[in-house]
């Protein structure tokens, strides 16, 4: 493991995870944000692709989670939103839980073993200083055969997305994250797709299936596909 690199990254360069804003992310998110990083169109392109991945009457959180979620219409049993802001939060219609946390300060999830289905992280990845140590957690608080959903586009806060993120293209963002994933453990089946509206802000999804084996690790990510 390189020297400094946040979580077993390998030989990833130390810098891809500098920020140009590096102060603390509490006094950055202090102010509500009722913002969006992608259009109408890509919004429902999430939306439609949480409509067929999640099954009904699940158990979600909704990571790094702010005023609106993209889900569907469709019941869940529950849906945890932990975020940086509560004024956001408190304003995010589908959540049954709020939770503010700050995950680069603290990658532990304040939840239980296996309390979730699945673990959404809408458009927020690029912001994580310790993405490896954040989805280990992930990986606990996941049932059995549960989802993780990475969606990324190419909008942020810029000041505060890590230097990758500014850097790399569509494929290499993509393997990234599948990277963060197979470093966490405790995961198999990784998967990353282009599910991009035509004409509209790109929309790029990873998914990664808990491993059913407590101490399974994961598999290489697929290839990219369209």
């Amino acid at each position: 493991m390189s020297a400094g690199v946040p979580g077993d990254l390998g030989d990833l360069p130390r810098e891809w995870f500098d920020r140009i804003d590096a102060g603390p992310d509490a006094r950055f998110y202090a102010a509500p944000r009722l913002v969006t990083h992608i259009d109408d169109a890509t919004i429902a392109a999430l939306t439609a692709y949480y409509a067929s991945a999640l099954p009904a009457g699940a158990a979600l959180l909704d990571l790094m989670s702010s005023w609106v979620s993209h889900l569907p219409e469709q019941r869940f049993a529950r849906v945890t939103g932990l975020g940086m802001n509560a004024v956001e939060l408190a304003e995010n219609p589908r959540l049954d839980v709020r939770v503010v946390h700050d995950l680069n300060a603290d990658p532990t999830l304040p939840f239980p073993d296996a309390s979730f289905d699945a673990v959404l992280n809408a458009v927020s990845i690029q912001y994580l200083v310790r993405p490896v140590e954040v989805y280990a957690e992930v990986a606990r608080v996941l049932r059995p055969a549960g989802l993780s959903i990475v969606a990324m586009s190419h909008r942020c806060f810029p000041t505060k997305a890590v230097r990758a993120f500014h850097l790399l293209p569509r494929d290499e963002r993509l393997a990234l994250v599948a990277r963060y994933h197979e470093a966490a453990g405790g995961f198999d089946r990784i998967e990353a797709l282009d599910a991009s509206p035509v004409a509209a802000d790109p929309l790029w999804i990873v998914i990664a299936r808990r491993a059913r084996a407590p101490d399974a690790g994961a598999r290489p990510a697929a290839a990219t596909r369209r």
